[in-house]
């Protein structure tokens, strides 16, 4: 299944890249906004492209190979951003793009486990490298109460202590290691009637993704380390594609566009705090029904961009 850059033109309108200008895509994903970028910057301009998953950054790379020297991707995680950029002398770049969604690559291959689509290994690792716990050892190990506070945070699910439930006591007979076995658990715990603008295991299989690979977590420790790599008048746009991510994303632009952060019944700004960047967007941007239409998977999809102030002297 091919991926198509979500918000294509509107991101490239809030970035506005240009020839010989330097770009940091900290999800390259498929590539589709990283060639878009290199053709704009065309001939010298240049760009660095991470990726957690492995199998997605070598085929991406393979794809992007005609751009040769200008383009550099590396394997990483982007709440490493700085530490990357600066070794790969992207120290100060004039544009950052994060397009947060799930690759369509990862949601079609069943051996990752991230659709309930298909039957495979219950992973959800976007780096499966990494020694890290995968969604089968949650679901396998987690209290009632832990599970029913991670599908409240993280899938925002009405019936997250049924789901919890169900799993707890399907595991007691066999452990959950499939998304199919998964499936049904939650299908048999929600007991979902009538219509429902969500597919019933659709939350409770972003909460695990999102714990699996503390999305969260490291999208806010991120967001700081990419503004403090653009340069003055540098761009930083941002794709999310659910509630929690753009609730971050929103918060942490809002807080830094502004000066003092002190509460208003201070006489005198004592925290010190400047404003370092200035909004692009006052509203997120959405896509149109056009769009909508082509990419269903579209549909969530919020934009939001900054641009790097220039220090007072």
């Amino acid at each position: 299944m091919r991926h198509t850059p979500v918000l294509l033109t509107e991101t490239l309108n809030l970035l506005r890249p240009t020839r010989g200008e330097h770009f940091i895509d900290a999800t390259l994903g498929a590539g589709g906004h990283a060639q878009a970028i290199l053709d704009r910057t065309a001939p010298d301009g240049t760009l660095l492209g991470l990726d957690r998953d492995p199998h997605a950054l070598s085929q991406t790379t393979h794809e992007l190979a005609r751009f040769s020297a200008r383009a550099t991707f590396v394997h990483g995680s982007f709440d490493q951003l700085e530490s990357i950029a600066t070794k790969h002398g992207f120290a100060s770049v004039d544009g950052i793009l994060f397009d947060l969604g799930l690759s369509s690559m990862l949601v079609a291959d069943p051996t990752r486990g991230f659709s309930f689509q298909s039957d495979g290994p219950l992973d959800m690792r976007f780096d499966p490298t990494e020694d890290t716990p995968t969604a089968a050892d949650l679901v396998n190990t987690l209290s009632a109460a832990q599970l029913r506070s991670m599908l409240r945070t993280y899938g925002e699910e009405p019936h997250a202590e049924r789901i919890a439930n169900a799993i707890v006591q399907q595991r007691k007979k066999q452990k959950l290691s499939t998304t199919r076995h998964l499936l049904l658990t939650v299908l048999a715990g929600s007991r979902a009637r009538g219509p429902r603008h969500h597919h019933p295991a659709t939350r409770t299989f972003q909460a695990l993704r999102i714990a699996v690979n503390r999305e969260l977590e490291q999208l806010e420790a991120a967001l700081p380390q990419a503004v403090a790599l653009l340069a003055p008048g540098g761009r930083l746009a941002v794709v999310s594609f659910h509630s929690l991510e753009d609730r971050i994303v929103k918060q942490f632009f809002k807080r830094e566009s502004k000066g003092c952060l002190c509460p208003p019944e201070f006489p005198v700004c004592t925290c010190g705090h400047r404003a370092s960047i200035a909004l692009l967007t006052t509203h997120a941007l959405t896509p149109s029904r056009e769009e909508q239409r082509q990419n269903p998977r579209s549909r969530s999809a919020k934009l939001r961009g900054i641009t790097k102030r220039t220090p007072a002297l």
